[in-house]
Formats: C-alpha cells, sequence, structure tokens
C-alpha cells in the first residue's frame, strides 16, 4: 500500500472517528437503457418514476449512452413511470412494485410519434422476477405475502422462513441465529448482547401490520451490506400516503384451540390456562398532500400462560409423556416445609407455575418530501415485554453440572425460582436522500437504540440450592431459591450509527462512496449465585446438614451491591463500489470495505494478581493474561465482486454469482466475560474441597455443616454467608496494585478479530415462455471460515504428552494436575470451518391471483465451536470432545438443518376469500451427540465423546465390557442405530446425529366483507390461522421426534474402570439394547396443532 492510498484511508476513517456500522439497505433504486427503434440512445429522455399512493415523485434524464437512473425510492409501489422525449410517443409503465434494496432495471424503445400513436402504456411490467439486477442469495418478502402468510404467533422469525435458507428461528445457513443482523429502517434491533437467539423485544420487536417490506440475504455483493456471517434481515416500515388508511384488528388464541395428544396420548397439562389476545391499529395518510405524511403503530397482547408443566410425581416413577418427573411429592413437600420452619423462606408452589405476559409496541413514522430533490424520513419505535422463565436447565459453578435439567424428567423445581425478563427497546432513525444533479446523488442515514433487559423474580432473598438424588451420579433432583442468576441481573444496550453513501453516475457507471460509524456501549450486571448457592448430595443430607458438595457467592468488594461490568466500542467502515454495465446483457460489480473495530479501555482495571500468572503455550514459552486491555485495534478488509449475465439478452436466461468477504458481529456477552471475571468488579468465590484445599482452609467443605449459613435471626442472607467467606479468608477488597485471584478468568486475545468469512456462490435464473410469470432458480454457495471464534483454557497442559488408555479408545488420561493454574477461558479466533448449500426455487402465478412457490435447500456446515451458551466456561463445555475441549475437532454446525423443502400456496377471488397454505418438512434442527454418561478423560467435564467400536475390535478386547450383556445389548444398538453403524471405529462427531424428517402444512383463511360508508368502502376481514393442520387429523402427523430420553441425550455408554492390563472397562445403561429405539415422539403442546382467529377492520 503505497504512502497517499494509506493516509487517504486514514482521513477518510478519521471523517466519522470511529468503526464498520450497521450499513443496511432502506431504499431501492431504478435504472435502465431508453433507445430509438434503432438502437441509438435516446439522449436528453425524461424518465419520471410516481409513487402513487404518496404522489412522491422521482425523475432523471437520458445520457449519452442511454442510460438512466433513480435511486434513493421508497421501496414498493405501485409505481407510475413515464419515459418521454421530444418527436416520439411516451411510453408509460403502470403497476411497477419495486423491492427493497432492489436496482430494478426497466429498459425503454421509444417510437417516432405520429396521429396514431401519441403514447404506449405498459401494464404489470415489474411482476418478473429477473426485474431484479441481484447478484447473490436473497429474498423480498411484500407486506403482501406477509399478510397472507398463516401465522399464529405474528412474529419476524415466522415470516423469514419464506427464505430457502431460513426456518429456524434467526439461524441462516447454518449459523448461530445470535450473529444474525436485524435491522428495521437501518436502525439495529439486534440482540446484541446474545444471551439467546431471539429478537430483542422479547423475540417480537415489531409489529407484523408496521413492515411494509423485509428482506433476507445471505450473500450480497453490495459492499454497503454488512454485519452478519449467516444471514441478516432488512426491513423497512410503512409511510403514510395521501389517502387516510387505518386497521384495528384482534387476534385470539387459547388453550382450546390447540391439539391435546400426541400419537393417541393425551399431553399433560394441555387444558392449563395458556391465552393470548393481541389488540393493534394502525393509521398513515397525509399532513400536506405529496408533501408530508405519517404513519402510526400500536400493538398490545396479554398472555396468562405457564411457565413449566413438569410436576412431581406420586411415586416417584417419572414419565416424559405425562410430564411427571422422578422427583416425588414427599420430597417437595419435605424440602418446603424443612425450609419453612428452619429458615422462615416460602418456596412457592410445586404444582401451579403462572406466567402472565405482555407486551406493548409503538411506532411513529413521518415522511416530508422536502423538495424535488430531498426526502426525508423520521421514525421511533418503543417495546415493552415482560416474560416468565423456568429456572436455569443445568447451569452451575465449583462442580461437574448434572446433565439433567432442573426441571424435566428427572429434576423438579419451585414456583418462586421462576424469573422473569423485562424487555425494554427504543429506536430511532433518520434517513435523508438528496438528489444533488441527475448524476449525482446522497444518503445520510443516523440511528439510535437502546435495549434494556433486566430480570425480576418473586422470591425473597435466598440461596439458590441444588438437590440431587443421593445415587453418586451427579443426578439432579430438585431445585429452590432465587435463581442463581437472576440476582442483579441487567443488560443495558446503547447503539448510535450514522452513515453516508454518496452515489455517482458516469456513463456505464454507478459509483458508491460511503462512510459509516458505530458507537455501542453494554453494562451487564452479572452476578452468578448472587445470593448464595449450594449443591448437596440428597434431600436427607439438606434436610440434616450435611456438608454440602458446593458452596458458591459472587459479591461486590467494600459493600458495593450493584457491581457492573462494561464494553465499549467503536466502528467504522469505508467503503467503495462501481456497478458496471459493461454490455446490454452484463453486468458487473465490484467493490472494497474496510472496517475498523476499536475497543476503549477505560472502563478496565488490570488486576496484576491475574496477570502474574504464568501460562505455557504448547512450545513450553509462558503467556500471560491482561484483564485489563482489549483487542488491540483491528481494521478488517473485504473486497467483492459480483455478476449478473443475461444469456440469451431477453432476460429468460441469466447466470449469477459472486465471491467475497462479510465481517460478522459476536455477542457482547462474550465480551463483558473478561470484566465481570476479572476480580476487579466483583469476586466469585467457588467452594468444593478440592478448592478449600488448595487454599490450606482447614475443615474443608465441613466448614459449611449444620445446615445453611444464616444471621443472627436465623435467616439465610447474602451477607450471612458473605460474612462466613470473609472469616475463611477470600477477600472483601481489592486494589489494582495487588489484585486478587479469582475462581475463573475470561479474557479476550489482543490478536482478537471478529468473524469474517469468504463467500461464494453461483446462480442460474431460468424463466420460462409462459404467458404467466414461471421461474426457476437453482443456486450454490460455498462459505470459507477466514476468522472462526473459538474458546481455550490456558491452564489446561497439552495432552499430547499425557498416559493413554490401551485398546481401541485409546484417548489421553487427565492427571490430577492437568492444569497449572487457575481457570483462564481465552476468546480467540481460528481459520478452521467451512460449510456449503444448494437450493432449488420454483416461483410462479398461473393465474390471477394465484402465487406458489417452492424451495428446497440442503445445508453442510463445518466448525470448530458453536460457542454454546453464554458463559466463557459453558461455551468451553457444551461441545464434545475426547482429547479434552482444547482439542476440539471439526465437527457439524450445532444449529444446522441439512434439509429442508417448503412450498407456499396464495389465492385470493373475486369474493373476498384469501386462502393460503404452507408445506414445510425438514430433517435436523435437533442435533445431538453420542458421548459417555460420565467424565471418562478426567477433564472435569461430562461432555466426552463416544468412542464406537469394530466388531472386531470387541471381538478382539480391544473394547471391553463390565458384562457379556452390557457389550451384546451395546453392539446390538450399534448396529441398529444408522449414525453408529456407519462410524464404528472412529469417535462421534459432535451434533451429527440429525432428528428425522418432519412435515407440516400451515394454513390460512380469510374473508373480506364489504362496508359501504358514504362514499368510501371500507373492509371487515375475518380470519382463522392453523399450524399443524394435518396434527387436526391424525395425532401423529406433524409431529417431530427427538432423541429418546431414555438414552440421555445420546449418552449411551458409561465408563466404569481401568483394568490391569490397562484398558477402559465400560457399562450400558439398562435403558440401551438392540430394541431401544433412537428416537420418539415429542410429547409437547408445541407439536400438536394450534388455531388463531382474527378480526380486522381496514378504512380507507
Amino acid at each position: 500500500m503505497n504512502y497517499s492510498f494509506k493516509h487517504l484511508i486514514l482521513a477518510g476513517m478519521a471523517m466519522l472517528a470511529g468503526t464498520l456500522a450497521y450499513a443496511q439497505v432502506t431504499t431501492s433504486s431504478l435504472s435502465g437503457r431508453v433507445t430509438d427503434e434503432k438502437g441509438q440512445p435516446a439522449l436528453g429522455a425524461a424518465v419520471v418514476a410516481t409513487h402513487e399512493p404518496s404522489g412522491t415523485v422521482y425523475g432523471a434524464v437520458v445520457n449519452e449512452n442511454g442510460q438512466y437512473n433513480i435511486v434513493g425510492m421508497r421501496a414498493g409501489g405501485p409505481y407510475k413511470i413515464e419515459v418521454s422525449s421530444v418527436g416520439y410517443a411516451s411510453v408509460v409503465y403502470k403497476d411497477v412494485t419495486i423491492q427493497l434494496a432492489d436496482a430494478y432495471k426497466l429498459d425503454a424503445v421509444l417510437k417516432e410519434s405520429n396521429e396514431f400513436l401519441q403514447e404506449v402504456v405498459v401494464i404489470g411490467t415489474a411482476k418478473s422476477k429477473f426485474s431484479s439486477e441481484k447478484t447473490g442469495a436473497a429474498t423480498n418478502i411484500s407486506n403482501a405475502q406477509m399478510t397472507a402468510l398463516p401465522t399464529v404467533s405474528r412474529s419476524i422469525e415466522d415470516v423469514t422462513r419464506l427464505s430457502p435458507y431460513g426456518g429456524n428461528g434467526m439461524s441462516f445457513a447454518g449459523t448461530d441465529g445470535r450473529t444474525a443482523n436485524f435491522t428495521v429502517d437501518g436502525a439495529n434491533f439486534n440482540n446484541n448482547f446474545g444471551l439467546n437467539d431471539g429478537l430483542p423485544g422479547g423475540g417480537n420487536p415489531i409489529s407484523l401490520d408496521a413492515i411494509e417490506e423485509l428482506q433476507v440475504v445471505i450473500s450480497p455483493y453490495d459492499v454497503r451490506q454488512t454485519n452478519f456471517i449467516g444471514g441478516g434481515v432488512n426491513a423497512i416500515t410503512k409511510s403514510g400516503t395521501n389517502t387516510f388508511r387505518g386497521t384495528a384488528y384482534v387476534y385470539h388464541k387459547n388453550e382450546y384451540m390447540r391439539g391435546d395428544y400426541v400419537d393417541g396420548q393425551a399431553v399433560s397439562g394441555a387444558r392449563d390456562k395458556d391465552r393470548n389476545t393481541i389488540y393493534g391499529l394502525t393509521l398513515g395518510g397525509p399532513i400536506i398532500k405529496n408533501k408530508l405524511f405519517f404513519f402510526v403503530s400500536a400493538e398490545m397482547a396479554k398472555s396468562p400462560s405457564v411457565a413449566v408443566r413438569w410436576r412431581a410425581s406420586e411415586n416417584g416413577v417419572g414419565s416424559d409423556i405425562k410430564y411427571l418427573s422422578y422427583c416425588s411429592v414427599a420430597d417437595m413437600e419435605r424440602v418446603a416445609e424443612h425450609v419453612k420452619t428452619k429458615y422462615g423462606y416460602d418456596p412457592g408452589s410445586f404444582t401451579d407455575f403462572p406466567a402472565d405476559e405482555s407486551n406493548k409496541k409503538i411506532l411513529v413514522r413521518l415522511d416530508w418530501n422536502i423538495n424535488e430533490k430531498n426526502r426525508l424520513a423520521v421514525r421511533y419505535n418503543y417495546t415493552n415485554n415482560i416474560q416468565w422463565n423456568a429456572p436455569n436447565a443445568s447451569s452451575m459453578d465449583g462442580g461437574t453440572r448434572s446433565a439433567y435439567g432442573r426441571t424435566s424428567l428427572y429434576s423438579m423445581a419451585f414456583s418462586n425460582s421462576m424469573y422473569s425478563i423485562n424487555n425494554l427497546v427504543h429506536s430511532v432513525s433518520v434517513d435523508l436522500n438528496s438528489r444533488i444533479n441527475n448524476n449525482l446523488s446522497n444518503q445520510f442515514l443516523a440511528t439510535f437504540s437502546k435495549l434494556d433487559d433486566v430480570r425480576g423474580t418473586n422470591s425473597s432473598e435466598f440461596p439458590f440450592i441444588d438437590i440431587q438424588d443421593g445415587t453418586d451420579t451427579n443426578t439432579q433432583y430438585m431445585a429452590l431459591g432465587l435463581e442463581l442468576f437472576t440476582h442483579n441481573n441487567a443488560v443495558h444496550n446503547t447503539v448510535f450509527n450514522v452513515k453516508d453513501d454518496l452515489v455517482y453516475y458516469k456513463g456505464d457507471h454507478k459509483l458508491t462512496m460511503g462512510l459509516n460509524y458505530e458507537y455501542q456501549m453494554a453494562d451487564n450486571a452479572y452476578m452468578r449465585n448472587g445470593t448464595g448457592y449450594y449443591r448437596y448430595a440428597s434431600v436427607d443430607d439438606f434436610i440434616n446438614g450435611e456438608a454440602p458438595e458446593v458452596v458458591c457467592l459472587t459479591y461486590g468488594y467494600d459493600g458495593e451491591t450493584n457491581p457492573a461490568a462494561r464494553v465499549q466500542f467503536h466502528k467504522a467502515g469505508i467503503y467503495a463500489q462501481d456497478e458496471w454495465n459493461a454490455t446490454e446483457r452484463f453486468k458487473l460489480t465490484y467493490g472494497l470495505r474496510l472496517d475498523g473495530l476499536f475497543f476503549s479501555n477505560a472502563d478496565l482495571t488490570t488486576n496484576n494478581a491475574i496477570k502474574a500468572i504464568d501460562y505455557y503455550e504448547n512450545d513450553g514459552s509462558i503467556r500471560h493474561i491482561d484483564t485489563g486491555k482489549w483487542p488491540a485495534a483491528q481494521v478488517s478488509v473485504s473486497p467483492r465482486i459480483g455478476f449478473k449475465w443475461d444469456i440469451l439478452g431477453d432476460k429468460s436466461l441469466a447466470l449469477r454469482g459472486g465471491t467475497g468477504f462479510f465481517s460478522g458481529r459476536l455477542p457482547l456477552v462474550f465480551f463483558t466475560n473478561m470484566p465481570t471475571n476479572s476480580g476487579m468488579v466483583q469476586y466469585q468465590a467457588q467452594l468444593n474441597e478440592k478448592n478449600l484445599a488448595n487454599k490450606g482452609i482447614e475443615g474443608g467443605m465441613s466448614n459449611f455443616k449444620g445446615g445453611l449459613v444464616t444471621d443472627a435471626h436465623g435467616k439465610a442472607t447474602t451477607q450471612a454467608l458473605l460474612d462466613k467467606l470473609i472469616g475463611l479468608g477470600y477477600p472483601s477488597t481489592i486494589s489494582p496494585d495487588g489484585g486478587t485471584v479469582p475462581s475463573s478468568i475470561s479474557a479476550v486475545d489482543r490478536k482478537f478479530k471478529m468473524p469474517q468469512v469468504w463467500k461464494t456462490s453461483l446462480a442460474l435464473d431460468y424463466n420460462f415462455p409462459t404467458s404467466f410469470p414461471f421461474s426457476l432458480s437453482v443456486e450454490g454457495i460455498y462459505n470459507k471460515k477466514i476468522n472462526d471464534v473459538t474458546i481455550s483454557d490456558w491452564s489446561m497442559l497439552n495432552p499430547d504428552g499425557f498416559a493413554r488408555w490401551s485398546g481401541a479408545d485409546n484417548r489421553p488420561i487427565f492427571p490430577e494436575t492437568f492444569r497449572t493454574g487457575t481457570k483462564a477461558f481465552v476468546l480467540s479466533n481460528t481459520h478452521r470451518g467451512y460449510g456449503y448449500s444448494a437450493s432449488v426455487t420454483m416461483n410462479m402465478s398461473p393465474c390471477k391471483g394465484l402465487s406458489i412457490m417452492a424451495a428446497y435447500t440442503h445445508t453442510v456446515s463445518k466448525e470448530v465451536t458453536g460457542m454454546p451458551g453464554s458463559a466463557a466456561e459453558s461455551a468451553f463445555t457444551y461441545v464434545p470432545s475426547a482429547a479434552g475441549p482444547n482439542r476440539l475437532k471439526l465437527h457439524n454446525s450445532q444449529y444446522v438443518t441439512p434439509d429442508r423443502f417448503i412450498a407456499s400456496l396464495t389465492h385470493h377471488d373475486k369474493c373476498g376469500n384469501h386462502f393460503s397454505f404452507i408445506y414445510e418438512t425438514w430433517r435436523g434442527g435437533a442435533n445431538y451427540s453420542y458421548m459417555l454418561a460420565n467424565d471418562m478423560n478426567g477433564d472435569g467435564y461430562s461432555y466426552d465423546a463416544l468412542y464406537i467400536p469394530t466388531d472386531k475390535e470387541v471381538a478382539d478386547g480391544q473394547f471391553r465390557f463390565v458384562s457379556d450383556s452390557d457389550r451384546d445389548r451395546f453392539m446390538d444398538y450399534v448396529h441398529n442405530d444408522k449414525y453408529l453403524s456407519k462410524h464404528q471405529g472412529s469417535y462421534a462427531e459432535g451434533y451429527s446425529v440429525y432428528s428425522p424428517w418432519v412435515h407440516r402444512v400451515d394454513f390460512g383463511y380469510k374473508h373480506d366483507f364489504k362496508i359501504r360508508i358514504g362514499k368510501t368502502v371500507n373492509t371487515l376481514q375475518l380470519s382463522v390461522d392453523m399450524k399443524n393442520v394435518l396434527n387436526l387429523f391424525n395425532s401423529r402427523w406433524g409431529v417431530s421426534k427427538y432423541m429418546n430420553s431414555k438414552l440421555n441425550s445420546g449418552r449411551i455408554l458409561k465408563y466404569e474402570s481401568t483394568d490391569a492390563e490397562g484398558y477402559p472397562v465400560f457399562s450400558t445403561p439398562s435403558a440401551v439394547s438392540g430394541n431401544t429405539q433412537t428416537w420418539s415422539y415429542s410429547y409437547t403442546i408445541g407439536q400438536c396443532w394450534y388455531a388463531s382467529v382474527g378480526i380486522k377492520y381496514m378504512f380507507n
């Protein structure tokens, strides 16, 4: 890079003082070529496009090459486009609809005017799918399609399944849904923090009735689109027009509008109160005709529901079909009475788990046609959502977590262990589109989003308690107390973006140059075990005051009760692109974007006690961790090139594709883990026999015999436990110079880069020579990871030097001293990983009012880790391995749906009937791993990959069992299982056992009643939407199958011991045999048919 070019880039970036914003597209454009009958350019011809609903007018003049271009247009329509020139008959195109982010191409041929020919009118030209100039994979979904879609949840995620690459929430093409990019009018609506894969605002941040159009992009070679690895979703909201239009609607569903049987078995709790009523309205119209418009939307939903359907069993015999836990009513009553009597604590009910939820949404938008050259749009959105949840499934600190959830077949919890989340969203966008002259235009977009998630509880102050079943098999049995991750748990996320795009037309070239900037800040108050945590081996141990296995507490220093961690960063991007119409049939798009990421270290303080710890590289060299510094500034380079070739010159056959780099994002929770676990914000005490021995604390866990730690009044308070820990020598204050070493460390490598992937695609589009629109597209995409995310524990020694077992399963044996110091989970990058997908899509409209779409997609995605969970150790743990989680092999993504087919049919008739069907079938989506039932290799985690022996290895004694019965039952199961039988002689690959095919049909019906009021005709619409219709007729149809609960999520073999010859010896759980079915129906309410009814009044 030469000196002047380098300084040009730096100067451009300095203009905005920062980095890579969410530069998503909010408008559309129109371009084409205008010639006379001889094919010569119609220089000086005028092109005028009028957005008929609002009267907004856009214009351009044809240049010397016959080209015209209009940018910054409202998406949608209908448009009337008039092409005129002196001496020629005007050509008028009507009913033209332009899709979001579309570069719509419309060519015109002008004929000399005469007394018989003054104007040529063309109707419905825009219906062709190939008018678009897209090069990569993208799907546009109009408001009409969203309205017709059968949807009971009325969510964005229900709409995105119309993309061939969708169908699994916000996960696209086998990627983590938390990394998808969702924008509304260009504003960030992402779940930036990433505690789950849902959208902010409780997963439904904006009303469908407020959206004009939505676009799902997978590989757009437009350099303006960024900030995703798998896919992005861009939505634009509705605008007012010259006509006052509005709607008022109510949608309702309840527990009697759904099925209650699966495979002939009644689903327990199916008729428990579970209702949802949505009230909403929209109104839009002119403030000043043709000049100033408004649009408002308001929606409110109330949902009396149930958070937990599991119940304790009367006799201790569990049933996943009946939602009965092995935990008995008698034991629940004993524990409840004990804590009420001894500690004065009410744990709540264990038979009733009410969860009244609510959601409120408001949107206001103004559109101002300032003059012929400048247009401004301003939008504000507010969402307030409250929902209730069961306690965390199994996460804990200070010991090996159980493989069984706290509310499951194995365990039960009390209602005061539930927690609520209050999701708040405030979002503003300002979008100014300016046409400076015939060749130069500009878009300025500024957005602000504030997203808050705050947890709540009905519990009084009390520690969270896990009780195991007393079998010494790490089996969860009961839970009670204030949920272990809820106390002082809040996330406050602020995002500000600004971008400016300048577009210049020169001959056959459309040049785009842009800058963008983003500031993002996240405050995270997160005190794991903030009111204390205890784990007991059995109910008797808890009631009798025996020593607990684990005690934990997170607390602030010097009496601070509300400690919080903060991460701030700036992103800046600069990009340029040329769209070159090389010939009338070939268009080439090429560009480059540079994105910088700059963290602020102002909120961090180095913990010198951590920095002093020596950690060892594989080559023996020493490295250190500085939790007072974020990653150094990094600049990512993303070149892209795309093309489209009209092969035959008549738009019937097109070849398109491209290749380029795409930079994404990572949930902020993985960054805030560092200051949260740095020991400077708060201290996390994790006590067990081993940890106390290492600290030299006499008596070990017997210090906690006699029951929970209480204050002078017999209450199990947080302060009482804190005083106890300080008395044992745990720190109460801290200084940066001295620091302190926490129980575990989280850090981010100084060389860490945001995820980046190289995408390449090729597609063939064919428009059949029929009298109606009928098209077929075949597309393939290949992805190669450039910078993917991984996590490792620096304290673990290299297992290559460890002893190994004899025999076929010769994995390394971790010694007691496999850690050199405190656990240190460090976020870093890997280049390993790839994926590909192939899809076939058909669209047709054989007659007026009938539209049909069908698409099949096959997806493969290989990765090192999908970063499951949100805590550093969770992300590190949840991927099966044989040689320990520092040695993960490439495996199938846990997020991939390998095969999916979707078809939709909508029909509207003249009698006001609207029919809609969706057929969807898929394989996978619930992806399992075959593992051992316990921690065989001794790395401290029960995620040990299963070795699948060959018949010969078993026969030759290279793989050994405790008995012939165990051997025969296990091998019979292997032979009968499709995955295991094909992979004998190897370790089971993580997340590679796919749930079987499931087939579902959704149906929607609406009927319009016309109501005449004066000179206007309004519409009253009644509707019914039904999901999984076939299940109404047969309780097996449309029901997903998941792994048989008897197989314990794939843990089908248990390591027992090592024999005298050094061979591992295994036992087979009693439930595993050749007769054991791998898959069983999911006996849950969500698998049954369910319906929603609605009434909507529409006036204009």
